[in-house]
């Protein structure tokens, strides 16, 4: 359970890193889609990178957050019995 909790939170911490970045770095830039003036290409690609770890981080953020709760649920559950 410490080992889900662990991941859980360097997912978090990565996701708020990486969201800072994109705010210091590239705070007007979308990613994909239209803009009404041009953006220039180092700055796309660094909004594309930087929001691809932040959701790929959520995803194991939740993921951990599911798992390690399914742990903490099993034990309870065992030790009722």
């Amino acid at each position: 359970m410490k080992a889900g909790l662990k991941v859980l939170w360097i997912a978090v911490i990565t996701f708020v890193v990486a969201f800072a970045a994109q705010q210091l770095l590239v705070p007007d830039v979308v990613p994909i889609g239209y803009a009404d003036e041009p953006q220039s290409s180092w700055s796309v690609m660094v909004a594309f990178v930087l929001r691809a770890i932040e959701l790929t981080t959520a995803w194991v953020a939740a993921i951990a957050l599911v798992v390690a709760f399914g742990a903490w649920a099993r034990t309870k559950l065992r030790r009722a019995h």
